[in-house]
Parts: structure tokens; sequence; C-alpha cells
């Protein structure tokens, strides 16, 4: 540029492959979380379907009635998940009858008489009870603890207030919570922490699932940081 000369400088534009690249993984980022999620809702119908339908009459089964009537071939997905669905609503309504209820009492005192199976069966029942429960939440809040050591904030979810002889013998009121891994939070561990110790968030259990998966990429962007309630911790 010579002098004197009030034009700015030419802004370059990016070369074509540039452009490409960036196009790529513009589509990339909105076409991968829709395949993703259609793979995995198409893979889980198919291990429903290939679990279910051995058990499921071939006379009530559409792929079989129209391969033996017209002769098609036909894979239709999600006639497992249907038959599923179809078997749990009946055994949820026989249950709740007086005959159900007998069938179940008496089968689940034979259960409690194998040595074996009564211990595999009542975990798995106290669990799915736990986790299927109508009339409570799996997690109450979203909350900071201070793990794995003082100074270090982790994210974790509120249980419940600590019960029975861990209450008893603490010498503080003691709160259950469950501190999840990165980036699988189905595992995790279940720590008992002082009521006066925990953090409690403002962000919805489903944020604080998400920042915890993305490994903190995904930020829940409702409110500033600034903007936190009185006695919060910033985190920046």
């Amino acid at each position: 540029m010579q002098l004197g000369d009030d034009h700015p400088p030419r802004v370059q534009r990016p070369g074509l492959l540039t452009r490409i690249r960036n196009n790529f993984l513009t589509g990339l980022v909105v076409i991968a979380p829709i395949g993703l999620t259609t793979w995995l809702i198409w893979t889980v119908i198919g291990w429903f379907d290939s679990w279910v339908l051995p058990f499921v009459p071939q006379g009530y089964r559409p792929d079989i009635w129209l391969l033996q009537r017209f002769g098609l071939e036909v894979n239709i997905r999600g006639i497992g998940v249907a038959f599923f669905l179809l078997f749990t609503l009946v055994v949820g309504w026989v249950v709740k009858g007086y005959i159900g209820r007998s069938i179940l009492r008496w089968g689940e005192n034979l259960v409690q008489k194998t040595p074996v199976i009564r211990s595999v069966y009542g975990g798995l029942k106290q669990i799915a009870e736990t986790i299927l429960s109508q009339d409570q939440q799996s997690f109450e809040r979203a909350c900071l603890v201070e793990y794995p050591r003082k100074g270090i904030w982790a994210i974790a979810f509120i249980s419940t207030t600590a019960k029975g002889e861990i209450a008893a013998r603490a010498a503080v009121p003691m709160m259950s919570v469950f501190l999840p891994t990165t980036p699988n939070p189905t595992s995790g561990f279940l720590l008992f922490v002082p009521e006066e110790d925990v953090v409690l968030l403002d962000m919805s259990v489903e944020d604080a699932a998400k920042l915890v998966i993305s490994a903190g990429l995904v930020y829940p962007g409702n409110k500033p940081a600034d903007e936190a309630p009185d006695g919060a911790i910033l985190v920046r």
C-alpha cells in the first residue's frame, strides 16, 4: 500500500479447499447427531426383535404371515417391541388383580427359598423399583462436591439424605450423592458427604448430565456465571 492511500487492505478470501473443509465440518455437525440417533434406535429395536420374536408363535407374526400368504419376505422392524409392550401391559393388568397378586406372591416365596436365585432376584427387583418408581425422581438435584481432594470440584447428583445406620452413626447430617464418571455417567461412585460441604446448583439434572457426558464442552448457557445466586461457587 502506497503512502497516502486511504483504502483499507483487501481481506483475503479463504481458498477453495478451506471452504470445502468448512462446509464438510458444518454438514458433519448436522448429520452426525441425526445419524447416530437413528442408528442407535434402529439397533435397539433390532435387538428387541431378536430377543422377543423367538417366543412369539409364528401364526401371530406379520412377517411370517406375509411370507406364507403372499410369498413376500419382509423384515418388519419393531414387531418384537410391539409384542413386548403388549405383553408388559397385560402382565401389569393381571398383577393388579387379586389372582395376579396371589400368583406373584407365591412365585416370590418360591424364589426366596432358592439360595442363589433369591440374592440375584432381590437385588434386581430393588434396583428396578428404585429406578422405575413413579412417586419419586431418580435424582433430586445436581450439586458440586470436593473430589478427589480439597480444592478440586466435581459434579454430582443428590440421591437423598442419609438414612438408617449411616445417619445414626454420622456426627453431622449427611447426604448420599452419586458422582458419575466421564463420558459414561452410568458408572460412578456413591459418596456420603456432609450437607454443609454440598454446593447446590441451579442447573437441571439433565443439563448437568450433558456437561458430564461432553467432558465440559456442552455448558448450560441459560444464565451467565456472574449472575449466580448468592452463596454459589462460580466456576470459571
